[in-house]
This record gives C-alpha cells, structure tokens and sequence, in this order.
C-alpha cells in the first residue's frame, strides 16, 4: 500500500538496517519521502533496502561531531534540503552500578543521547529552510521507568525525553515540531536474542494488554504520524507505543 503523506519530503532515518529503523525508512519511502537510510557498515544496510529508489543507504556511525557533520551533509548533497530528521540508532547495555565500566556508560550515553543532540544542532539551519520541518527521537518506555542494570540506558533515554522537549520549545517559531517515541516491547534486533526465546516473548507478550509483543512497523506508523501534516500540531510530546505494557507499571 502507497500513501502520499510524505510526498515531496526529504527524511534521514538513522539505526536503519534493521527494526524500527528499517520499518520507518521503508514506511516514508512508500508514503512518498525520499530518504537517507543510515546505519553502521556491518548492519546489511544496503541488503535491507536493496530495490527500493526512494532510499538512498549511507554506512556511517551516527557517534561525535563528524558522524553528525557527515550524515546532514550527506542528506543535503543527495537531495538538497531536508525535512524530517529521525533519531533512531541506539544501543543497549547492562550491569549493575557496581559493575559497571565507565567506558560502557560513555559508549550508552554516546550513542544514545549525544549523538541525537549532534544530529539535531547539525540539522537545525536546514529544518528551518522546510515548511514542515520535523525532529523526531526514539526514546523508550525505560526513559520514565527502571530495571536492574540499566543505569547508562535510561539515563540516556530520560535524557532524550529532556532534550526533545527543550527542541520543541525552542523551535517552535520556526514551524519545526520535535517529539519523541517510547516504544515498550518490540521485536527488533536489539532485542532479538531475548525474544527468540520462547519462554522469555511468552512472558513479555502477556503483560501486554493486547497480549504480543510490538513490531517494528507499529512504532514506524506512530513515527509517520509525527513525521506527516496529520502531526503538525502536536510538539513536545512523548509517544507512548507500548501496547499498554506500562499500565500496570
């Protein structure tokens, strides 16, 4: 199925070899947007989107300033200004406080916030030249709750929850909205090992009320919404995609 939500739009969508990336490249490419699909050179970017002409694939890392610098200058000399920018790439870790490497907690926070703020300050002057410039970051549900060993992840999550706000209020004269995504139990190649484990997809899946687990192309609508006219009045706003797991939190 083919849409024209996203007609004549220029998109980055970081993290895109897989999951919720993928899914995102794939949905805006059909709804009508061109788009740099980005991700480390190891992921089977190219594979992923192998056939697609609306989605032109870039393997570069998304951490510092020369990843930013990089992947908006790429954008601008495909396809010479840019619309929607999504901050999807992202990792995990796990350890207890205790045991935790300060190496590993820089790497989280890299990854996961810095390189969103890197990205966003990099792609802001191009964002303003657009009649409906977007800033969209993928959060998750851990940016307002916890678990055991995931100090660095949701301190980089509540991070970008803070950080997407403050884009928001900042950019808001400029006709720019900036939301974030909290997806709660999806099936995608972070989390792919856990939930190839019967046991384990059963368990997360019933704490659902909808009883599954999430796909990446049901955190990818939400971001369409955002990313298309049907969001243009919504800004500051943390979606919450979790399938109503966070209910009984």
């Amino acid at each position: 199925m083919t849409g024209d939500r996203l007609a004549n739009r220029i998109a980055i969508v970081t993290g895109a070899a897989s999951g919720i990336g993928r899914a995102t490249a794939h949905l805006f490419a059909s709804e009508g947007a061109q788009v740099l699909a980005v991700d480390l050179a190891d992921q089977g970017l190219a594979n992923a989107h192998r056939g697609n002409g609306a989605i032109c694939c870039f393997e570069h890392s998304v951490s510092g300033e020369q990843g930013a610098e990089a992947i908006i200058s790429r954008a601008i000399r495909e396809f010479g200004r840019l619309d929607i920018v999504v901050n999807n790439a992202g990792i995990s870790t796990n350890a207890l406080v205790e045991f935790a490497t300060l190496a590993d907690f820089d790497r989280t926070i890299d990854i996961n916030l810095r390189a969103h703020f890197l990205i966003a300050r990099q792609a802001i002057p191009y964002l303003k030249q657009s009649p409906a410039g977007r800033l969209i970051n993928v959060a998750s549900v851990m940016a307002e709750v916890t678990d055991y060993g995931l100090s660095a992840y949701c301190s980089a999550k509540a991070g970008v929850a803070g950080l997407t706000r403050t884009l928001a209020l900042e950019l808001g004269k400029f006709g720019i909205t900036a939301n974030y995504i909290l997806p709660g139990a999806i099936s995608t190649g972070m989390t792919q090992a856990s939930f190839a484990r019967a046991e384990v997809a059963e368990i997360w899946a019933k704490k659902s009320p909808l009883r599954r687990l999430g796909q990446p192309i049901d955190v990818a609508r939400g971001i369409l919404f955002l990313a298309s006219d049907d969001g243009a009045f919504v800004t500051g706003h943390g979606l919450n995609m979790d399938g109503g797991i966070m209910l009984r939190a």
